[in-house]
């Protein structure tokens, strides 16, 4: 990113093309879950599920964070707050996107504040907010030569 976020940036999108039903069952043996529709296809059927198994919140949220974290750093995201509004299950493709909906000058670069959903196709499984850090070229770790308290650029129009 070049010259700093701005109101009305998309994200660029994260794509799982296929959500994988391995990697529920080993989130399930990390995270201990007994739930069964996490790992078990016949208690998803018996649930009318269609034997597919459900992904749990942590992964669906990984999403949102790996889309956010390819966009402005690993160690961008300051705060994610997320509410869960359906079921991915297991071989569904999902996307995370964002929108920058502000942003505010720091010392170091910006902090944008942005909208962020989940979807499978156009239907938004998760949908939350994020605060994100936002490093001017050159100031990772912060600046001190007053550079940063000029305001983003706003020339031209963003597709």
């Amino acid at each position: 990113m070049t010259g700093g976020p701005r109101v009305g940036d998309r994200i660029p999108p994260f794509t799982v093309a296929s959500v994988d039903a391995q990697r529920m069952k080993t989130m399930a043996a990390i995270l201990r879950d007994p739930y069964a529709i996490h790992w078990d296809r016949q208690a998803t059927a018996a649930l009318g599920l269609g034997g597919r198994t459900v992904n749990q919140g942590p992964l669906n949220l990984g999403y949102i964070a790996n889309m956010l974290m390819a966009w402005a750093g690993d160690n961008s995201i300051r705060r994610l707050t997320v509410a869960f509004h359906a079921r991915v299950l297991d071989g569904d493709t999902v996307q995370a996107h964002g929108i920058v909906d502000s942003v505010t000058t720091t010392e170091s670069g910006w902090t944008a504040s942005c909208s962020v959903w989940l979807a499978r196709g156009a239907e938004r499984m998760v949908t939350g907010t994020a605060e994100v850090s936002v490093s001017r070229p050159g100031c990772d770790t912060g600046c001190s030569d007053g550079a940063a308290s000029a305001p983003p650029s706003i020339e031209g129009a963003r597709p």
